[in-house]
């Protein structure tokens, strides 16, 4: 998956913007408010995505220096994969709808059913 790519799935989620709340390269997408993915626009392409902490674990051993705890994220619950890692785009989507999924559970319900509302 290439940066371009990324964008775009990000973006066509429900209720996702995207932002540069930390600097001028580090593109943030966020659902709600709430950040669910992250980017560099400067470094070689790599995302940081939100992981269920034991497949976070699962997902650095079955790929090592691929996938890596999150830089300058929680280390528990953020992975970073390197773009040119072996992941196809369908495994890449797959820990991005991860990722999204896991930021929306924890949203509050009154937004959990504000963004049921929002176009798809």
């Amino acid at each position: 998956m290439n940066i371009e790519d990324f964008r775009n799935y990000c973006l066509s989620k429900p209720g996702v913007e995207e932002d540069f709340p930390f600097d001028e390269t580090t593109l943030v997408f966020k659902v709600m408010g709430k950040i669910f993915a992250l980017t560099d626009l400067e470094d070689d392409f790599s995302a940081n995505l939100k992981c269920d902490p034991e497949q976070a674990l699962a997902l650095r051993e079955k790929h090592p220096g691929e996938v890596l705890p999150g830089y300058h994220m929680n280390k528990r619950h953020w992975n970073t994969i390197m773009g040119s890692s072996r992941l196809s785009d369908a495994e890449f989507r797959y820990w991005i709808d991860h990722s999204y999924k896991l930021v929306v559970t924890k949203l509050p319900k009154k937004l959990q059913l504000e963004l049921k509302k929002k176009p798809e």
